[in-house]
Formats: C-alpha cells, structure tokens, sequence
C-alpha cells in the first residue's frame, strides 16, 4: 500500500503554527514511507477563500521545504460532490431540513436548560412530502443533514489516542450543505479522502469528533476509511491556549528571522517523547517520526525555545546556504568568524558593521596607556599569521596583565562591544590598518 497524506487548507488566511505542523506531520508520514503528500485547497467558502492566500499557501509549503506531490481544489470538484450527494439522497442517507437558525438555536437553549445534550431531534423526518411542499412554497429553502445511523456503532483505533468509541444516538446528524447549496466541510473532505485514495489522515484532536461522523460518510459510500491520527492541540508558553499562536503566521516568524529549519525541527518533535534537536536537513527527523512518540497532553509551543533552535541552526549553515542574504563583500570566513555568535543571520550585518567600522568604543579610562601601548605592538606583530595572539602574547609579557585586563580593553576598543565573536577570528578581518587606528584613537579618546 502506497501511503498518501493530504493537507488541506482554506484559503480564507495565511498559515500559523497549528497549521504548520499538521502539514509537516502529514508530509514527514508520507516521506518517512516512501509515500506521497497532497495539497487539497479547500475552498468550496466562495466569500472568504481569496487567491492571495491560495498563492501564500504554496509559498510558505515550499519555504519550509514541505513541497506536495500533487493538489487539488475543492472549487473545481463540485460536479463530483453534487454527484455523491444525490446518490446518498436516493439512498436514504440524506434529508432535508427547513428549521432556521434562529429555530436551531432556540432548542439547543431549551435542551441545555433542561440538563439535556443539544442533540437534534430530526423532528425534519417527521414532516410529510405535504408540509414540506408548502414550506418550500413559502420560499423555505432546505438544508441538508446526514442521517447518522444509531444502530451502527462508531469505533476506529487512533494512531495517537488508541481505541475510540462514539455512539451515533448521543449526536447531531451532522449539516453538509447550506440552503444556498454551498457545501460545509464534512461530506467533501470525505469525498475527497476517498477519491484521492487518501490513506491516513493527520490533523488536530479538535476533529476527533468530525471523524466519528465522517466515518458513517465512508460506509454510507462504500468506502474504506484512512487511517486517523489525532494529535494534541498547541498551546501557549503560559501553559493556555494562547490566541496568539492563530495569528503567529510564517510571515511573522520570517520577519523574525527564524529560518525553516528551526520552524520543521520544533514542530517535527513538539508533543512527542524525543528531544527537540536542531537538523538542518530533515532526513534525522524522518527516520525517527513515529506516531507511537506522540502524547495525550497538549503540545507547549514556546516562541522561546524556538528562537534558541533558530540560534543553533544558524550555525549550522554553510556559506553558500546564506550568502544572498549577507552584507555585500562579506565572504566565506568573515561568515564562520562570526556564525557562533549569531541568532538570526540578518544578525551579521551587525557584526560586519562592527568589522568595517566605524567603531563607537567606550572611553578607555585608566586603560588608555595600555591602548597606546596595544597600538605600537600592532605596528610590530606579524599580521601574516595568527595576529591576536601574537598580539595578546606580546602584551602579556610587556605589562603583566591577564585575564580580563589583557583582553577586554582590547576587545573594547576594537569592536565596542564586552562579548562577540572569537577575536583570533575577528582581528584578521578588522585588519592591520583599522586595528591601528581604533587602537589609536581609543587611547586617545
């Protein structure tokens, strides 16, 4: 069996977090066994889907590296859904229903007043072809329902949550079209898992219920179910669900400069047993994703932690990765000089700033002699070879000093920062010439 995944978005937004990582899981499962991953747009939601976010939808997939075998579009499918749904009507499993929503309303409000689930009562099967006649003469437009089979129990074993039990008496028969004749999500989706030969389907534990009614859609069809694997939602570092996290989009995390590698590595391991790792290329992470690692307790999300495998990512990637990216003239060793100490690579443009100069360095204070003596050594140091230590060597031998003394006035006054890059590799960048000089004008100062 060839395993096939699908992600199926509307396009009424840009991706976020939550999102992301059902793509990612679905498109790890399929890759991890040699399968294929689907892009479904779901868009049969005329008035909120727009084309720009169909667009950002595929640019993000394939920023992320999370590139679909094939897709498909609802909209250009609903001969095949007006196809399926009237051989469910012929067959009984499909019926109209004319109460208006405000009706609706009304009796889920008295059902919870009485302590009663909100179930519907499908008092729209009591009607007679009479009564619903004059409804419809009346300008009543129906919507439509699926009639949940009671007698048949719902059961599948959830890749994540195990052995699920739903009895079908205890819920709505579910609405699968508007009385405009627009489509809800449920019958489509299953439409489509049974055409696309959709073989497990990967999505949040908020469609555990969904599930159990699609399910009756299957065998109303004929058709064998994927298998289901329901993963728990995401939440905020506060340990609530945080709102936050439906608004924290891939544009958002890009401006941040977190790179797609740090954003797969989290999301790849959030809510499971294994460690969350940095992995610049997935194939790790792939020959490790197994559903048996996942958890029942929601999965923390932390903007935090994220920045900190970002961090480590970064320096991870090679030149060629991150060049179009960098400062002009910066190349290949002034990019491992200053990779360490970077978070976000737009970072190097700091540290390049700080290499060109010009440097604001501190005022020296009592170390100004030390500075002016640092500057004369300069001049004298073999700068073909290791220059810093060279030039530290020399200093400790003239002045005695050690330690923090030696090399922190130095580091001062040649980048104007306490911390940074490594300075055996920074001071052969700055050069000869400007080290001199800073060195000078520090002393100066």
């Amino acid at each position: 069996m060839t395993v096939i995944t699908r992600f199926a978005p509307s396009p009424t937004g840009t991706l976020h977090v939550g999102n992301i990582r059902a793509a990612l899981h679905n498109w790890m499962w399929a890759r991890a066994h040699g399968g294929r991953f689907l892009l479904r747009i779901d868009d049969t939601d005329a008035e909120r889907s727009e084309e720009r976010f169909v667009d950002a939808i595929r640019a993000d997939l394939a920023w992320l590296g999370l590139h679909p075998d094939g897709e498909e579009r609802q909209s250009a499918r609903t001969a095949r859904y007006e196809a399926v749904f009237e051989e469910l009507r012929a067959a009984g499993h499909i019926y109209p229903a004319y109460e208006t929503a405000q009706e609706l309303d009304l009796k889920r409000k008295i059902l919870r007043g009485r302590g009663l689930p909100p179930v519907y009562d499908r008092a729209a099967l009591a009607l007679t072809d009479d009564e619903r006649a004059r409804l419809e003469a009346d300008g009543v437009r129906p919507h439509w329902r699926f009639r949940l089979d009671h007698a048949a129990p719902i059961e599948w074993t959830d890749l994540i949550r195990g052995p699920q039990h739903f009895d079908a008496a205890t819920m709505s028969d579910p609405v699968i079209r508007r009385a405009d004749g627009s489509w809800l999500y449920m019958l489509p989706s299953a439409i489509d898992d049974r055409d696309m030969g959709v073989t497990h389907v990967v999505r949040g534990e908020d469609h555990v219920t969904n599930t159990a009614l699609q399910l009756q859609m299957f065998a109303a069809m004929g058709a064998a179910p994927p298998a289901f694997a329901h993963e728990a939602l995401l939440t905020g570092a506060e340990g609530k669900l945080s709102k936050r996290l439906g608004s924290l989009g891939i544009d958002a995390l890009r401006a941040e400069g977190i790179e797609p590698a740090a954003i797969v590595s989290l999301l790849a391991r959030l809510g499971t047993s294994q460690p969350v790792e940095p992995h610049v290329d997935p194939a790790v992470l792939l020959a490790g994703f197994d559903f048996a690692h996942f958890g029942r307790a929601p999965a923390r999300f932390d903007e935090r932690e994220l920045a900190q495998v970002n961090a480590r990512i970064v320096h991870q990637l090679p030149f060629d990765a991150v060049a179009g990216r960098l400062p002009a003239g910066m190349d290949d060793t002034a990019w491992q000089a200053i990779r360490p100490n970077l978070e976000t690579v737009a970072g190097a443009a700091d540290w390049w700033q700080v290499i060109e100069g010009p440097v604001d360095a501190p005022a020296p204070g009592e170390d100004a002699a030390y500075l002016a003596q640092a500057a004369a050594v300069a001049r004298t140091i073999d700068w073909a070879g290791d220059p810093w230590h060279a030039l530290t060597a020399a200093l400790k031998e003239a002045t005695g000093r050690k330690g923090k003394p030696l090399f922190l006035p130095l580091r001062r006054a040649l980048t104007g920062r306490d911390h940074g890059p490594d300075m055996a590799a920074l001071l052969p960048l700055i050069g000869r010439e400007r080290t001199i000089a800073r060195l000078d004008s520090n002393a100066a100062a």
